[in-house]
């Protein structure tokens, strides 16, 4: 039963083991990575919205609605990710104040 989940161990042990001897600096640089896939996700979005504008042209009212919510539904979710990186990056610098 261990052994299958031997090499998610393993891949996850370097990150772990990073972030516990950077302390509050690991910890800024965490959020600084999380805001930035954030803002690729973004940035990928739209790309993807506009691909399919250009691509297929003027569509139907009902599919231009599908790919509006699909656009703002993974907006939403990276806006939430560039907040939750930039929550870490206060409290990786506030840390680093403290310490």
């Amino acid at each position: 039963m261990v052994l299958p989940l031997l090499p998610i161990f393993l891949i996850g042990l370097f990150p772990m083991l990073l972030l516990s001897l950077l302390g509050p600096a690991g910890l800024v640089i965490l959020g600084i990575l999380v805001a930035c896939a954030g803002l690729t996700d973004i940035l990928d979005a739209s790309g993807t919205f506009s691909e399919q504008i250009i691509v297929h042209g003027y569509a139907r009212g009902s599919e231009r609605a599908g790919q509006r919510t699909a656009l703002h539904s993974e907006v939403r979710f990276a806006s939430t990710m560039i907040a939750c990186g930039g929550a870490l990056a206060v409290a990786g610098i506030g840390g680093l104040f403290i310490s």
